[in-house]
């Protein structure tokens, strides 16, 4: 398990752990006066795209488009890819090839 996401209340924090799939749990961590909510779980694309991170809820209309022959956003698409490629380096994952 690594830390996936930071909450500022329980409820957002118990919400997305409800989200996602794999050994998970929520850890509450207290600096000075504030807490916050890390999430643990399991990295993978699909938890991430639960969580609505990274957008990729967009990359997935925009490889539709790609993949139907529509006009997409390219800059969009290749912003959103240049950061995903970051993501999977320090999570350990691969970048689908269909993505791209």
């Amino acid at each position: 398990m690594k830390q996936l996401n930071t909450y500022d209340t329980k409820e957002e924090g118990e919400a997305a752990l409800a989200k996602i799939d794999g050994p998970k749990r929520l850890a509450s961590e207290r600096d000075s006066t504030e807490v916050i909510y890390n999430l643990f779980g399991t990295p993978s694309w699909g938890n991430f795209y639960k969580l609505g991170m990274f957008n990729l809820i967009e990359l997935k209309s925009i490889v539709q488009q790609k993949q139907n022959g529509h006009p997409f956003n390219e800059k969009k698409h290749q912003e959103i890819i240049t950061m995903l490629q970051y993501v999977a380096q320090s999570f350990e994952l691969e970048v689908p090839r269909h993505w791209v």
